[in-house]
């Protein structure tokens, strides 16, 4: 029997409910992953309820958990690097300096970032300096990056309001990101002019073409914290596995809709992460990915 592989993990953590790591460690570590998390910070709550108790681990602390991992000889067991929300410049500084320790000894471990910044209706949430960290230091390292479409205009600086335009986008954020690899852009929560009433969508630009997942749009008001978390790790956890961009798409998509749909059906304000987790290893309704000229 082959032991599982390792995805080191940077992002935050909430002790209540479920974003960052608290979002991520779970549904990897039932589809057979071992997780190394490390976390940016320690809240009680997401910050989705306007109020939370906790602290922001500073970047020493982080490189030194990370230092203390490396001391164990297995930095070259692992086989990708997760990133989520970055609170500063020092975080950022950390997690490439992880990565840079990791790929001195596996060239081949993969880094998949989640370009945190804002998104539509919330405008930008993060310090001002993040998003020029983000494009100009983190994009390119990242083989894989799981923006919203609103981020992806941040990246871009261009609209991103067609498919024309997100495909557009998108081809422009892949020509900057590590040359090395598998350079794929998921974009997350699209809300496109033309695509069907009451659909949401997520497009997948690779070497082999683009994809797109359409489901229906679940009506969660407010929408729940963690989503783009967990679909981030779903996909890298599925493409570490099948190494297939519209499968890891599909699959990823499909066990999204079907925890979101539980947690609507619940009517909770924390996404469904632990009842759902049967749709992570096999989702019970799929959504096929569609092939784009």
């Amino acid at each position: 029997m082959q032991p599982p592989r390792n995805i080191l993990s940077i992002q935050s953590w909430v002790s209540y409910g479920h974003a960052g790591n608290a979002a991520a460690v779970f549904p990897l570590q039932r589809m057979g992953f071992e997780v190394w998390a490390v976390h940016t910070v320690q809240f009680s709550n997401h910050t989705g309820y306007g109020q939370w108790k906790g602290m922001i681990m500073p970047p020493e602390h982080l490189t030194a958990v990370v230092e203390g991992i490396a001391e164990r000889d297995v930095l070259g067991q692992c086989d990708a690097v997760l990133s989520g929300y970055m609170g500063s410049g020092g975080t950022a500084e950390a997690i490439l300096s992880a990565l840079t320790r990791v790929r001195q000894l596996n060239p081949n471990a993969l880094f998949c970032c989640d370009p945190v910044m804002g998104d539509e209706g919330r405008g930008l949430f993060v310090r001002p300096e993040i998003p020029e960290i983000i494009k100009h230091q983190v994009l390119p390292q990242a083989d894989i990056i799981t923006p919203n479409q609103f981020e992806l205009e941040l990246l871009t600086e261009l609209s991103a309001k067609t498919l024309r335009e997100v495909l557009e986008a998108a081809h422009i954020v892949r020509a900057h990101i590590h040359q090395g690899g598998p350079r794929i852009v998921v974009v997350t929560s699209m809300l496109r002019e033309g695509a069907p009433e009451g659909s949401i969508e997520t497009l997948a630009v690779a070497d082999g073409g683009a994809w797109l997942v359409r489901t229906p749009r679940i009506p969660l008001e407010p929408p729940r914290n963690g989503t783009g978390d967990a679909i981030a790790a779903l996909f890298l956890g599925h493409y570490l596995q099948t190494g297939d961009v519209a499968l890891s798409l599909e699959n990823a998509v499909s066990a999204m809709y079907n925890m979101l749909l539980l947690t609507h059906q619940m009517n909770t304000r924390e996404i469904q992460l632990i009842a759902a987790q049967e749709e992570y290893v096999n989702p019970s309704r799929r959504f096929p990915a569609e092939k784009l000229a």
